[in-house]
């Protein structure tokens, strides 16, 4: 899977770019089209330095709160990849670029990566009821599982 997505990355998207870039430019002229990608570049990267110090102020917010701040991360993370699709030249990569800057989409995404990643690292985790002791030295499987108690002391005045 590894290897289909390098060949995507550097072979067909490249492809895709150039393609689109002719079109563009048999529609409406080879200059047009030069000053609409350096136009939207220029728009990428102001409209990047805007969203990015948006992300840091609420990365600041969050930290002066004393939350953690992993929204404000993921969202500096997406406006950082937004920018840099924004500043390569080509309009699919634009696309994608303003996806990721502008707030209302990049909340989408954002919540999409969430749920697909956290989901991901919940599956992949071991699970922490159970723990392997080390085995006594009898042989056998070579250890044995021992279940974590979750029982805690509550003082019976705080019950509600």
């Amino acid at each position: 899977m590894p290897f289909l997505l390098l060949l995507a990355i550097f072979v067909v998207v490249p492809i895709l770019e150039i393609y689109v870039i002719i079109q563009v430019g048999q529609a409406i002229g080879a200059w047009w089209t030069i000053a609409l990608l350096i136009a939207d570049s220029i728009l990428g990267s102001l409209l990047m330095k805007s969203q990015g110090r948006a992300a840091w102020r609420r990365f600041q917010i969050a930290l002066s709160e004393g939350r953690m701040p992993a929204r404000e991360v993921l969202d500096g993370v997406l406006v950082i990849f937004g920018g840099a699709f924004l500043l390569t030249p080509g309009f699919c990569s634009d696309i994608v670029g303003a996806v990721l800057l502008i707030p209302p989409t990049r909340a989408i995404i954002r919540r999409v990566l969430i749920r697909r990643f956290t989901f991901r690292i919940l599956a992949d985790a071991p699970s922490p009821q159970f723990r392997r002791r080390p085995s006594s030295g009898g042989g056998g499987d070579g250890g044995e599982f021992d279940v974590e108690g979750t029982a805690t002391e509550i003082d019976p005045r705080r019950l509600p």
